[in-house]
């Protein structure tokens, strides 16, 4: 209960950005076409962000008090915590008192601490991403001198000359100056100016290619992936001492449990001294225990396999590792039916080879869609005949309704939906009855020439399209027949699963960047019609903000900052906002856009692709598969990020456990 408590103020206090001023409560981020948003009262968030802060209050004082003055005061996270809150506090008072009219709120900057400080994952890859910053650190230095050196080359190679017209000019301005020709080589160590940056000079001389081909070969080939396995070999490192530390503090407080609730037998004739944990005074104490049901299950089941006689530390211990799994329940009986008709259609309805069928039929509809959409590409919408694709799709979904039913009837309702790819279908399958229905409620059969008058809230195109969309989408139902497919979907979704630590880091990045973005950059780009700007932009320089009509990319607000710090991230084009920033706010706009692209695309982008190789290795691994397909009982869990690398930890011996218990302060072991 608690943590949900915290989860969702944490929620509440990050979602306060989208409606605080400058609210996101617009239907465009294009400064063109944008009304004025809604802004909410003074008081009104602030009043929200106030309960919030009181409950983190809470949090910390509660935390201070159960592990004590003195365990606070070597906490740095627990001392961070409190330092937030206070200035979070006092920068509320200072904005209720200028009656919400300043400019900068640093407990905006402070948010995302509260998001860091609940995760041990995320505290954890903090830790190592900050121990691995000096070995980042020398490769980064390694990569700027190799673009101070180009640069410094290309501008006694390409300037000097006199200026002429078209290329020749072009040549000159990319390295017309210091800034101007780091800029042009930063991008063009990105690739996403090649090969603009390359043509004038080449077109000049083709020896001039060489250059730019070394330059590349070195930067970009070279240096950056030279930078992703660095980083990733680093990092790696670090986090397994993490994770050893982890396991270690695990074991060490089931072992302490173990002490705790250990009882000693009698000694007799018949049965010798014994020492261990009664199974009933295990159970008493899980009955306290708030955990899921599944969890619950499955310890109960484990500890009823060893029967009556006391749990020893090992097995106590395996007790633990049921914690770490997920189980995977057994779907419920399938239906009973006495007619030797209806047991053949249940088996023949239940079978591999019906799902295939129902695959196949999958496959023909979207067939008949991609085939209708290529004959129809240069129709407009209002002059198209959707009377053949609209019969298609009646008796598709007719089967589908028809595939639905016999399925239940196969596997029972409750074995109907339990199985995830089933509900998918299903669910799918009831939406695009209820749209065909309404459909012909409201526009009738189809028919030649069939093109109605808009009726009601949509189109008979619109809602042709919605349905077109859904029965697109409810292909992906093909991905369980396919073992391969499978074990790749599977896998991708254990990795956002257990990869979360490494997704709330980029979000704490990207929350924090774009608060500074609107800071800095918020107004600084006008819209066309305002003065600064021509509204029509065939005038405007080719590639530049204002032809490719990059209006939406602003930090006017805090969801149109996301989705520039997003496509900045990518790369593509990114020369666009560094000339339109520096054109717009001045020169020392680059090094916030500089930095953005360091932590995000070189940083944490290397990162998360390394650790995505590392576990989908893991689970591609040749002996992982074969245990699958043997039928390993462990092959129905799916495991925790930390099981990912638990081949690679060392399990903590008997001895160093109970040196550990020894000295621990707040345990005294009899025995």
């Amino acid at each position: 209960m608690r943590s949900r408590i915290l989860s969702l103020t944490i929620f509440l206090i990050l979602f306060l950005a989208f409606i605080e001023s400058p609210s996101s409560l617009t239907s465009t981020a294009d400064i063109r076409y944008r009304s004025a948003p809604w802004d909410p009262p003074c008081g009104l968030t602030e009043g929200v962000e106030v309960l919030c802060l009181l409950v983190f209050v809470a949090d910390v004082s509660v935390k201070s008090y159960l592990v004590g003055w003195a365990q606070f005061r070597m906490n740095p996270w627990l001392l961070a915590y409190l330092a937030v809150l206070v200035v979070s506090l006092t920068d509320w008072i200072v904005s209720l008192s200028l009656l919400c009219q300043e400019r900068l709120r640093i407990r905006r900057l402070l948010r995302p601490f509260f998001l860091m400080q609940n995760s041990s994952m995320m505290k954890k890859t903090l830790k190592c991403i900050r121990s691995s910053l000096p070995e980042m650190a020398s490769v980064l230095l390694l990569l700027a001198l190799h673009l101070y050196i180009f640069t410094m080359s290309g501008m006694l190679l390409f300037t000097g000359e006199k200026q002429g017209d078209g290329q020749d000019r072009e040549r000159l301005i990319y390295f017309r100056n210091l800034p101007e020709a780091l800029t042009s080589l930063l991008v063009l160590l990105t690739t996403a100016n090649n090969p603009d940056v390359m043509i004038p000079a080449y077109s000049k001389n083709r020896a001039y290619a060489i250059f730019f081909i070394v330059f590349t070969l070195i930067g970009s080939l070279f240096l950056m992936n030279l930078l992703t396995a660095i980083i990733y070999n680093q990092f790696r490192g670090y986090l397994m001492k993490s994770f050893q530390t982890s396991l270690f503090r695990r074991r060490l407080g089931a072992r302490a449990a173990y002490e705790v609730l250990s009882s000693v037998t009698a000694e007799g004739e018949a049965h010798p001294r014994e020492v261990g944990v009664r199974p009933q005074d295990f159970l008493q104490v899980l009955q306290r225990v708030q955990l899921s049901g599944s969890h619950t299950q499955a310890v109960v089941e484990k500890v009823r396999s060893y029967g009556g006689d006391l749990l020893s530390a090992g097995e106590f211990q395996k007790l633990f590792n049921e914690f770490d799994k997920r189980v995977i329940k057994e779907p419920p009986p399938r239906p009973e039916y006495p007619s030797p008709f209806l047991r053949r259609a249940q088996i023949v309805c239940s079978h591999r080879y019906f799902d295939y069928l129902g695959n196949f039929i999958a496959l023909g509809n979207l067939v008949s869609i991609s085939v209708f959409l290529v004959i129809d590409a240069d129709v407009l919408p209002e002059d198209r005949d959707d009377f053949v694709l609209g019969i298609l799709n009646c008796v598709f979904i007719l089967y589908y309704l028809l595939e639905l039913l016999l399925k239940v009837f196969a596997l029972g309702l409750p074995g109907y939906l339990a199985h995830s790819s089933n509900v998918f279908d299903g669910l799918l399958t009831v939406v695009l009855l209820v749209l065909e229905i309404s459909t012909l409620a409201v526009y009738r059969f189809p028919h030649p020439g069939w093109k109605p008058e808009t009726l009601g809230l949509l189109s008979l195109w619109d809602m042709a399209r919605l349905v077109n969309t859904l029965i697109v989408v409810r292909f992906l139902r093909i991905i369980p027949s396919l073992k391969l497919m499978a074990v790749v979907a599977s896998t991708v979704l254990d990795l956002v699963r257990n990869m979360r630590a490494f997704g709330g880091i980029l979000v704490v990045v990207y929350y924090v960047f774009a608060i500074l973005g609107i800071s800095l950059f918020r107004g600084v780009i006008v819209a066309p019609g305002n003065g600064s700007l021509s509204t029509d932009n065939s005038s405007a320089p080719c590639g530049s903000f204002e032809q490719l009509e990059y209006w939406p990319n602003n930090f006017d607000d805090f969801a149109a900052a996301l989705i520039t710090l997003w496509n900045v991230m990518v790369v593509n084009n990114w020369q666009v906002f560094l000339e339109a920033y520096r054109r717009y706010s001045g020169p020392w706009s680059k090094i916030y856009f500089v930095l953005w692209w360091l932590v995000s695309s070189v940083i944490w982008v290397n990162l998360f692709l390394a650790l995505i190789l590392e576990n989908f290795l893991h689970k591609w691994d040749r002996r992982s598969h074969l245990q699958s397909l043997a039928g390993d009982p462990d092959s129905t869990y799916q495991m925790s990020a930390e099981l990912l690398f638990r081949e690679v930890l060392e399990e903590p011996t008997e001895d160093e456990l109970m040196e550990k218990l020894s000295h621990h302060p707040h345990l005294r072991l009899c025995r």
